[in-house]
């Protein structure tokens, strides 16, 4: 259900900004708002909240029956059919909120090619509004920590089962779908993003999304899956090395961990993210493999997987009791090997550094 208690905080976060309006598609934003995130399609549906705690909702006729059932009875909401299209509807909900000429904030998921049809509407200054949008969930209650600490238990589970699972001869498809089914028999709502499964050379993308890929007799295996539980995500990554591992190998996943174990540490209330970024970071630059850490250390999590605060280089923001976060440093060799070391960290609301994943990080291999 809409929970209005959430627009307060919006509703302060505008004031602050000189926001007149949000305005959030189908997203796990939308979700977090009102408890349902519709199936996002070319047809124009939003959630408009402006500044004064007033809103709508405009939408498809085909998706009002399933939109209204997350709203008060007495919602204003405005409804097109594909036979008028939603100019009309737009322009008479922005007349009727006295939103012309104003400054309104756009969420992550409102397409460019709506964008161009508003600004063809009617006169406003639209401003990109992800980092305030963020700012409504950056900070996650006892309860969300709760969830978060439930979908961490679920990923390390899925990962010990896996140790028991994965053989060479199996393909990264197999591994892939045995995932999911995992996930689903232990409680979990669905998948939190499609899981990276890379052996040999293909973990040497960071972001690799394929399946093809066949482990062989001796190989080196990246995985990073995580699950949604009662709309709160999780993220782990581990590298399982298959039939042995040789001593270059042990060296990098030793620094991995190294730089992993160095930013955990770093990461206390008051520290500023790009601190924590750069305790991994010199780890592995001072072993001379700088040019091999492609990626931040970290990332924000909660609601969404990848979402404020971002453990980066360039970001001065301080950690603060309720956040949550991935610490996830990585070596990348292209063309050879990718190896990393992932967890999610809460500074929890005691002002502790609280690590919710706790499957092993020390060296796992798989023989036949």
């Amino acid at each position: 259900m809409f929970d209005l208690s959430k627009m307060d905080k919006l509703s302060g976060l505008m004031r602050k900004n000189k926001i007149d309006a949000v305005v959030t598609g189908p997203s796990n934003t939308l979700e977090f708002m009102t408890g349902f995130n519709p199936v996002g399609c070319e047809r124009f549906q939003a959630l408009f909240i402006t500044c004064d705690r007033r809103y709508f909702y405009i939408c498809n006729l085909i998706y009002a029956e399933d939109m209204r059932r997350w709203f008060p009875e007495d919602a204003p909401f405005y409804v097109w059919n594909d036979g008028q299209g939603f100019h009309e509807s737009l322009k008479k909900a922005v007349t009727d909120f006295g939103l012309t000429h104003k400054r309104i904030a756009l969420g992550e998921t409102i397409r460019a090619v709506d964008l161009i049809d508003m600004e063809s509407l009617f006169s406003c200054e639209f401003v990109n509004g992800v980092s305030l949008l963020e700012e409504l969930r950056i900070i996650k209650t006892e309860q969300d920590l709760d969830k978060m600490r439930t979908a961490a238990r679920l990923a390390d589970g899925v990962m010990e089962d896996l140790t028991r699972f994965i053989r060479p001869g199996m393909t990264e498809k197999e591994i892939k779908l045995k995932i999911e089914d995992l996930f689903m028999a232990k409680g979990a709502d669905g998948l939190s993003f499609s899981p990276i499964v890379a052996c040999g050379a293909n973990n040497s993308r960071p972001h690799y999304r394929e399946d093809a890929g066949v482990i062989a007799p001796k190989d080196v295996l990246l995985l990073d899956f995580g699950c949604r539980y009662q709309g709160f995500c999780s993220d782990i990554s581990r590298t399982f090395f298959i039939g042995g591992i040789s001593t270059e190998e042990e060296r990098i996943y030793t620094l991995a961990g190294e730089a992993q174990a160095a930013a955990v540490k770093k990461a206390r209330e008051g520290v500023r993210c790009c601190d924590v970024d750069r305790a991994a970071r010199d780890c592995i630059e001072k072993n001379g493999m700088g040019d091999y850490f492609l990626n931040r250390t970290g990332h924000g999590i909660g609601f969404d997987v990848h979402e404020a605060p971002y453990i980066s280089g360039n970001n001065e923001r301080c950690l603060e009791r309720g956040m949550a976060f991935s610490i996830e440093p990585g070596i990348c060799i292209p063309g050879q090997v990718g190896m990393r070391v992932e967890d999610i960290v809460v500074i929890n609301h005691q002002g502790e550094t609280e690590v919710l994943n706790q499957f092993t990080r020390d060296i796992i291999i798989i023989k036949e």
